[in-house]
């Protein structure tokens, strides 16, 4: 019985008009996100792009795929390069991304903040 009271509130919620705060805060969350999500995409493509350069890399040198064990040794080292810098450009794009969005997001928040205080 209680179940199907909790699943009838949350249903209610969904279809019930949302509040001003509520509304606030989504779009606090989202914007968050929009500021968060592109480094996070980009540090996940360049970091799996750096580890199958690596892995390529390594199979050459250990002659896996073929008999040329210098340039397997230079393509591992531009994968280990890659993987080196990732987090410094992840860190670098979300910097930059933050100081965009500082204002807005500062001030969003302390409106939800005094309106709770």
């Amino acid at each position: 019985m209680e179940n199907e009271r909790k699943y009838a509130e949350e249903i209610r919620k969904q279809y019930a008009p949302k509040s001003e705060t509520e509304n606030k805060l989504e779009t606090l969350h989202k914007m968050d996100a929009a500021v968060r999500r592109p480094a996070e995409l980009f540090a996940y493509l360049f970091g799996v792009l750096g580890a199958l350069v690596l892995g390529v890399g390594m199979c050459l040198a250990m002659e896996v795929i073929g008999n040329v064990m210098a340039a397997g040794v230079v393509i591992g080292a531009v994968g280990i390069l890659m993987i080196a810098v990732n987090y410094p450009i992840y860190s670098a794009i979300l910097k930059a991304r933050k100081k965009k969005y500082a204002e807005k997001i500062i001030s969003l928040s302390n409106e939800l903040l005094h309106e709770n205080a």
